[in-house]
């Protein structure tokens, strides 16, 4: 199971040194990934966890005020990079085009993409799950190959659900997942959406499930280890 952590915009700088300390200390064998904020990139230290990232510049290096690009990523030993998480696209209005564009120039810099998909709750009540997905995928690998497709990590995560407390059904995740494989057969699916440690005995009954991607957890190590414990 791929545990990959989103700290999102907290942990300031000594609250994530000590941070470290503590989630180097997890007892798994299951590969991690930390994705810090950039701040905090520098500053991780690990031989146990791989480095990942929130976010990336949809344009290569030069006059974008702000930015980070995928090689400055790649120059601080970055493995993994979140991309369209439903914030983004919500919130700082980024489109199915500029996710497209992100997720080149990770491959190009040998950065794997977490790409993350889902429904909002008017989705999911007019039955619409299916479709968005569909579209969400399909635009975001344009122009790639099978082999650079391949490499893509997809994270289902129902907006909706998102820090809510709230999960679908486990027929539901399952059926959804299952889908996404359907487009994707070679491909790592995560769920992502208020897993924590009381629900997992749940969402590990899934047939689909290839791991989490964890954004209120991630920042609770005691109870990180309480979930893998269950895994």
């Amino acid at each position: 199971m791929i545990i990959a952590l989103n700290n999102k915009s907290n942990l300031e700088k000594e609250e994530f040194n000590s941070y470290l300390i503590n989630l180097n200390n997890i007892n798994t064998t299951n590969p991690i990934i930390l994705c810090p904020t950039f701040l905090n990139v520098p500053l991780f230290q690990s031989d146990k966890i791989f480095l990942g990232a929130q976010n990336v510049s949809k344009n290569k290096s030069g006059a974008y005020t702000g930015e980070i690009s995928a090689s400055q990523l790649k120059s601080h030993n970055v493995k993994f990079c979140i991309v369209g998480h439903s914030e983004r696209r919500q919130l700082l209005n980024e489109t199915d085009n500029d996710i497209a564009e992100k997720i080149k120039l990770l491959l190009e810099n040998e950065i794997i993409p977490i790409l993350c998909i889902g429904e909002t709750q008017e989705e999911y009540n007019n039955k619409e799950t299916k479709n968005i997905l569909y579209k969400e995928l399909m635009n975001a690998l344009i122009g790639l190959s099978e082999k650079e497709i391949s490499k893509i990590i997809v994270a289902y995560e129902p907006i909706w659900s998102i820090g809510t407390g709230l999960i679908p059904t486990i027929e539901e995740i399952d059926t959804n997942l299952e889908y996404i494989k359907s487009l994707l057969p070679g491909n790592k699916v995560l769920y992502g959406g208020s897993a924590n440690d009381e629900n997992i005995d749940i969402l590990k009954t899934s047939n689909y499930i290839d791991g989490y991607l964890l954004g209120g957890l991630s920042l609770k190590p005691d109870k990180l280890q309480m979930f893998i414990n269950k895994l």
